[in-house]
């Protein structure tokens, strides 16, 4: 849904040995992610709602820093960007900053922070920007849109500020590109459902994404979350059943909060009840 910074006046420091993402697959649970921009909800609601999760017991949130013009979101996400940008406040640095703020009170949920090259990396040193980013304590980074020259760089300097990555690829990739996604990740692999624009889903269904998965599984022992067309407990309990450890939810929950906005309703508890929905049944 794809960097220094002085992390305003905070610091903290990241720690030694991060936090596995989707710890519960072997117990028979499919994990959850959920995609939210920074900044909409505004960051004060958003924090009580990033509390919020934790409670629920929500594995992940991807926490974007908002961006103009994504060429891969679909509209909704886009509108959420814009409202984020409209509003101000939601740069890299506000988003450190509140990062290191909530992070310290979570005891489940982990944030995978995503950032765009262009928007929010391109004018900084990566090195520098990378430590910033684990010393707000983002338990792992995903870049949107890095230019391939810099890839190296950018897994030495994660590796560097033990700030694990998240890598992509999707369904129809080719299978040296999918083998080196998954190498490559250190927090989780997302394996993009199919080639399009966030919110829609795959003509096949999750499920067929099988034979995918386990030919990733050969080459990481991160785990594997699916996203793109995944927004109902039915969807989530579909690619549990391709043998991924995570769903990841983007426009939908994005769509949630947007609806809860425009009604004037709480949006954490809107959210809560919108989590609720999503969630497969816990097994016994």
């Amino acid at each position: 849904m794809p960097s220094p910074l002085e992390v305003t006046k905070t610091t903290t420091t990241a720690p030694a040995a991060p936090a596995p993402f989707f710890p519960r697959r072997t117990a028979g649970r499919t994990g959850l992610a959920l995609f939210l921009n920074a900044g909409d909800p505004p960051l004060p609601v958003l924090r009580d709602l990033v509390l919020m999760l934790d409670e629920e017991g929500v594995d992940c949130l991807e926490l974007a820093v908002p961006f103009p013009d994504s060429v891969t979101d679909g509209a909704v996400v886009r509108r959420s960007a814009s409202r984020a940008l409209a509003r101000g406040g939601a740069g890299l640095d506000d988003v450190l900053a509140f990062v290191a703020d909530v992070r310290p009170k979570l005891a489940h949920t982990r944030i995978a922070l995503l950032t765009d090259w262009r928007y929010s990396l391109g004018h900084r040193d990566l090195a520098a920007a990378t430590r910033d980013i684990a010393a707000a304590g983002a338990d792992g980074l995903l870049i949107h849109a890095l230019p391939p020259r810099l890839r190296t760089a950018h897994l030495e300097s994660a590796a560097e500020a033990q700030l694990p990555v998240v890598t992509t690829c999707y369904a129809n990739s080719p299978a040296q590109t999918q083998a080196q996604a998954a190498a490559r990740a250190s927090a989780y692999l997302y394996l993009v459902a199919h080639y399009g624009r966030s919110g829609t889903a795959p003509a096949a269904g999750h499920a067929a994404l099988a034979q995918t998965v386990a030919g990733l599984r050969a080459h990481t022992d991160s785990p594997i979350a699916v996203g793109f067309g995944v927004s109902t407990r039915r969807h989530v309990e579909a690619v549990g059943a391709a043998g991924a450890d995570a769903a990841i939810i983007g426009s939908a929950a994005v769509a949630a909060v947007e609806a809860a906005q425009e009604a004037g309703h709480d949006v954490p508890e809107a959210f809560r009840a919108f989590v609720r929905q999503v969630r497969p049944e816990q097994p016994s």
